[in-house]
């Protein structure tokens, strides 16, 4: 059974009840907290392997919660699951640019919640092997095990998804990936997603790399690849 802590961050008592039933029935351990700000204090004391965000609440909304979040050394790496009433494409994509991991829309099946949660999930704690591995690719140098990215030496902030993808691009240079693969690879197979939500996160990645956003190129009707040399 899993042990992992997941901190709740939404307002509503009967949606945060349903949430937090069905978490510690899988074996998670649930916190909650009512607003960002509440939310912002319980980081102060403690870390949590993954959170649960409401967007529309009193007080700071999760946008800028999740602002906030990832300007913290701490925490910002922390697995973010947007939870939005707000389906259309603009909010999404707005919670995905500010670093959110994933969203979920209401209302929603506990079952899709939690499916949800576990693909996240297992994409944060590393296997031994993987957590070990050290990758250089034409000065970009990333640690695994620590979430450490450098590009030309110098320190570059990448959050979980902008992380895995651009390891997946080192480590297959020159392999051309569809937007559905890179779905699948951040999520798991059959998992519903816009492609404007992987375009964004391509975008973001490439706003970090900075004159090395190069490497990554878009192939027209089919989607990006990683080149395998680039003159700077």
């Amino acid at each position: 059974m899993p042990s992992d802590k997941i901190l709740i961050i939404e307002d509503e008592e009967s949606i945060a009840e349903l949430i937090g039933y069905n978490l510690k029935k899988s074996g998670y351990k649930t916190f909650r907290a009512e607003s960002a700000e509440e939310a912002l204090k319980l980081l102060e004391k403690q870390s949590f392997d993954l959170i649960l965000l409401d967007l529309m609440l009193p007080g700071m909304d999760g946008l800028d919660f999740c602002r906030l979040l990832r300007q913290d050394a701490t925490h910002r790496a922390t697995p973010v699951i947007m939870l939005t009433a707000r389906s259309e494409d603009a909010d999404v994509v707005s919670g995905l640019e500010l670093g959110a991991d994933d969203y979920v829309t209401k209302p929603f099946s506990p079952r899709v919640l939690l499916a949800r949660v576990r693909a996240r999930l297992r994409q944060g704690p590393l296997g031994a092997e993987d957590a070990e591995e050290n990758l250089s690719f034409m000065g970009i140098e990333l640690n695994s095990q620590f979430h450490e990215a450098k590009i030309d030496g110098q320190p570059t902030e990448l959050t979980a998804n902008e992380f895995s993808l651009l390891k997946l691009f080192v480590k297959n240079a020159g392999r051309v990936y569809s937007r559905d693969d890179l779905i699948s690879y951040l999520h798991g197979p059959g998992y519903a997603v816009t492609d404007r939500a992987i375009d964004v996160q391509i975008a973001g990645l490439r706003k970090k790399l900075g004159k090395k956003s190069a490497l990554i190129e878009t192939v027209r009707g089919v989607g990006y690849k990683f080149a395998r040399e680039r003159q700077f």
